[in-house]
């Protein structure tokens, strides 16, 4: 089984529960990651060279998935926007570029760890999480976990993750500061700003981008 690594911060908390799960399943044996940014691992899931991976929001429509992603409740700091006449999209992004759209502003878009490396230390930037609930009151979604076949595993990992509190060992937290350097205090704040669950008010919130990215 081939999964599609996305390794931005805001899924540490979900590659350390994964870590347990494969080491306690039969599927420990079977299980290999594709490292990629999100518009690539987007690709690979389309054209089946993954078997699941999160998928950004706009290019998971009618694909299966279940009730995980990487949500924004309010403000996210790491889909950020500092703007300008000049447009320029994030060619790691797929969502985010369309959500500017959407949301009519422009300028130039950072997605991911740099994003939150630059939101920081400036503050010149539009948070776009923090934009649509302003003007939607709803959460974003920018992912979900989708998959081709296979869904009872991929129901069980839902299950499980949702269902325990992940704590980032040290080690781990020290080597993710290291990596992208961001402060281990910054890095555990950051991820307050993300959940996983994807409930009814964020299934509302994925439903208004699908509608309103058709209207853009």
């Amino acid at each position: 089984m081939i999964f599609g690594k996305i390794e931005y911060l805001n899924l540490l908390p979900f590659h350390v529960f994964m870590k347990h799960f494969t080491r306690n399943n039969q599927q420990k044996l079977t299980m290999q990651y594709k490292k990629n940014v999100p518009a690539k691992i987007n690709n690979a899931f389309v054209n089946r060279r993954v078997d699941a991976a999160f998928i950004s929001s706009i290019a998971a429509k009618k694909k299966h998935h279940v009730n995980l992603g990487i949500i924004a409740k309010k403000e996210v700091q790491s889909v950020i926007i500092i703007p300008s006449q000049q447009h320029k999209k994030d060619s790691e992004s797929a969502s985010s570029n369309i959500l500017a759209n959407v949301l009519h502003v422009k300028g130039e878009i950072l997605i991911g760890d740099k994003a939150l490396r630059y939101a920081l230390v400036h503050d010149n930037y539009i948070d776009l999480a923090q934009l649509w609930h302003k003007k939607y009151n709803l959460p974003f979604v920018f992912a979900l976990l989708c998959y081709h076949k296979d869904k009872k595993l991929y129901k069980k990992i839902e299950k499980e993750f949702l269902k325990k509190k992940v704590k980032i060992p040290q080690y781990l937290l020290q080597y993710a500061a290291k990596k992208t350097n961001i402060t281990p205090q910054d890095i555990l704040k950051y991820l307050t700003f993300i959940s996983y669950k994807l409930d009814a008010k964020a299934k509302k919130g994925l439903k208004k981008f699908y509608t309103e990215e058709q209207k853009a």
